[in-house]
């Protein structure tokens, strides 16, 4: 009888197995829900679980090489999307002192933290200064996809601590990018003056500029094309939340080919759809549908992560990649937010928070598989991608663990005691 079960298993294509146990998946994520809410336990760590099951150390259904370009492209969506729904949900205006908590965090958080991991890999691990300023851009962006826990939870949410954790997901997956590139020209050719001033003004300067200018061009000129078309002939009710697929694909696409960064360009999109619309009702249905593709996504990504876990090779690079993770995580990150809150209206506990959930995911993953696509390669390669993905999972599990715990307690404990800042 066993062997009969195996050999209708065999018989049966690897696809249909992988749709079944997603299947599987959703359903019990969806109708648990409500239980999984209520645990120290995040959707993505059940992610993470269930494509390690999936793996070569499991039923071995998914089979894929970090390197892949497809991993690219699924991640840039996933980003892109997430991007536009973080926009989305910045409801205050676009003054300097309502958006102090995120350009602190940009400015100065960011910056310590990408060279503070460069360094760390360039002492102890031994990769030169261009891999070393890679690494520290890859793990630099706090992920916008995972961190919904402790993001804005809805449009009239004016908490001071989950604005800046979403603002601050939202720009640093985008202006993380500069330093990407200049850690591949390192790579490329180490005499740096060769090219800092093209890098200067083409991959820090157009770049960041195209971005914000298209995403306001862009996203002015669909909310405009929308409101006066529906007067003569309202949209079908069905499709109306395309739009928003529509201005971020739009978005991202106009701001890549006139050589913008396209993560900039629909972050600032999305706060642009945010206030274009008189009827608030709008940009609430395209957060909500932006939502459910970024959930939806969010289950493939993590679980092709787990997948592509080999107990091998985070052996065999566990050292450099358990001393860079556990030092990002649990002492340059906090002590940098920190010194970058200092000052600050922010409450204690809250700048204690902002340090401990800088949440490594999609971002990474992504920009990963784009250095692997301009240059990177060989065995510094295999050091960065460890690094990554080992950062990545102990962050998966440890914000996984404590995210739900610590944000119970800060909205009974804290959150009363803090007076709105706008």
């Amino acid at each position: 009888m066993l062997k009969l079960i195996k050999s209708a298993i065999a018989m049966v294509h690897h696809y249909i197995l992988n749709l079944l146990v997603i299947g599987i998946l959703l359903l019990t994520v969806t109708l648990g829900s409500g239980w999984i809410s209520r645990l120290p336990v995040s959707y993505a760590l059940i992610y993470l679980v269930v494509g390690i099951g999936l793996g070569p150390y499991g039923v071995k259904l998914i089979e894929l090489r970090p390197e892949a370009q497809f991993l690219e492209r699924l991640t840039e969506f996933v980003v892109i999307v997430s991007l536009f729904s973080c926009g989305l949900k910045m409801n205050r205006p676009l003054q300097l002192w309502a958006w102090n908590s995120t350009a602190r965090l940009i400015g100065f958080l960011m910056p310590i933290s990408i060279f503070a991991v460069a360094a760390i890999a360039h002492w102890f691990v031994k990769l030169d200064w261009g891999p070393a300023i890679l690494l520290g851009a890859i793990l630099a962006p706090t992920d916008p996809v995972l961190a919904s826990e402790v993001q804005i939870a809805d449009i009239e949410d004016r908490d001071e601590l989950r604005f800046g954790l979403t603002s601050e997901g939202g720009l640093n997956d985008a202006l993380a990018f500069p330093f990407v590139y200049f850690g591949i020209y390192a790579i490329k050719d180490n005499n740096w003056p060769n090219w800092f001033s093209q890098w200067a003004a083409i991959d820090l300067l157009w770049a960041i500029a195209a971005g914000i200018v298209m995403g306001i061009l862009v996203a002015k000129a669909v909310t405009w094309i929308d409101l006066r078309l529906q007067r003569y002939r309202p949209a079908d009710e069905l499709m109306e939340d395309f739009i928003a697929l529509s201005t971020i694909l739009l978005t991202y696409s106009l701001t890549e080919v006139v050589n913008g960064y396209g993560f900039l360009a629909v972050f600032v999109a999305g706060i642009v759809v945010q206030g274009s619309y008189r009827d608030p009702e709008k940009p609430l249905s395209q957060l909500h549908f932006t939502e459910r593709i970024e959930k939806l996504m969010e289950v493939g990504t993590i679980l092709i992560l787990g997948s592509m876990l080999r107990l091998e090779a985070l052996v065999a690079h566990g050292s450099y990649a358990l001393l860079i993770a556990g030092l990002l995580i649990f002492f340059i990150r906090p002590v940098g937010a920190w010194i970058s809150t200092i000052g600050s209206r922010l409450h204690p506990a809250s700048r204690l928070l902002c340090g401990w959930f800088g949440i490594r995911g999609v971002g990474s993953i992504y920009y990963l598989t784009y250095a692997f696509g301009h240059g990177l390669k060989g065995e510094t390669a295999e050091k960065i991608a460890w690094i990554t993905f080992t950062t990545i999972v102990i962050s998966v599990i440890v914000h996984g663990i404590s995210a739900t715990p610590l944000m119970n307690w800060y909205e009974r404990r804290i959150k009363p005691k803090v007076p709105d800042l706008i």
